[in-house]
C-alpha cells in the first residue's frame, strides 16, 4: 500500500516538475487551502529552479500569487463562518488558545509561519485573523511580504546550490526553527513599543 502511495506521489512530483510554473501555482493554492504539502511543495520550487532555471524566478512569482490567493480565500471563507469555522479547523480544545495567541500577537503569528519553510500552524492563525475581523488589506501585505522572502529566497538557493539545496534546509532546520523564534520575539517586542508609545501621546 506505501509503496504504491510513494509511486503516486513520486509520478505526481515528477508531472507537476513538468508543469513547471503552471504546477506550482496549482500547487501553492493547494498548499494555502490546507492540504498538507506544505514540505512537498517547498521542496519542489527547488527542484524546478534546479532542474528548469529559465522558470525558477517565474515559478516563485506564481507561487507568491498561489499562495495568496488561497490564503486569502480561507480568510474570506473563515470571516464569514465565524468561530464555528475555527473550532472545525483547529484540534479540539485548542480554538480558544489560537485565538487568544492571534489576540495578544497579531498578525506576527501569520508572518512568522508564512515565512519559514518548517512545518507552523499557518492556517488557524489564517483562520484566526478572519474571524477577529482583521483587516484583508493588512492580512494579504503581511502574506506577499513572507511569501516573496520565501519563495523567491529558495528559488536563489535552487540556483545556487543546485540539487544541495534540499540538503542545506534539512540540515539547518533548528536553525530556521531557532530564527522563527527569535523573529517573533523581535517583531512582537517591536510591535508591543509601538503600542507603547501610540497609548503614551493618547
Amino acid at each position: 500500500m506505501f509503496h504504491h502511495l510513494g509511486d503516486a506521489v513520486h509520478q505526481l512530483t515528477s508531472a507537476l516538475v513538468a508543469w513547471g510554473p503552471a504546477g506550482i501555482l496549482l500547487l501553492a493554492v493547494l498548499d494555502s487551502s490546507g492540504v498538507p504539502v506544505a514540505g512537498v511543495f517547498d521542496a519542489l520550487l527547488i527542484l524546478i529552479a534546479v532542474e528548469r532555471p529559465g522558470v525558477a524566478w517565474l515559478s516563485a512569482g506564481l507561487a507568491v500569487l498561489g499562495s495568496t490567493a488561497g490564503n486569502t480565500i480561507l480568510f474570506w471563507t473563515a470571516h464569514r463562518g465565524g468561530r464555528r469555522f475555527m473550532q472545525s479547523a483547529a484540534p479540539e480544545g485548542w480554538s480558544g488558545r489560537f485565538r487568544g495567541w492571534f489576540h495578544r500577537y497579531g498578525l506576527v503569528t501569520v508572518f512568522v509561519p508564512a515565512l519559514m519553510p518548517i512545518p507552523m500552524p499557518l492556517k488557524v492563525f489564517v483562520i484566526s485573523a478572519g474571524v477577529t475581523g482583521t483587516a484583508m488589506s493588512q492580512f494579504v501585505g503581511v502574506i506577499v511580504l513572507a511569501r516573496c522572502i520565501r519563495y523567491f529566497g529558495e528559488a536563489w538557493l535552487g540556483l545556487k546550490l543546485g540539487r544541495d539545496s534540499a540538503a542545506f534546509l534539512t540540515s539547518h532546520a533548528w536553525e530556521f526553527i531557532a530564527g522563527a523564534a527569535l523573529l517573533f520575539c523581535a517583531l512582537y517586542a517591536w510591535i508591543t513599543y509601538k503600542d507603547h508609545q501610540r497609548r503614551r501621546r493618547a
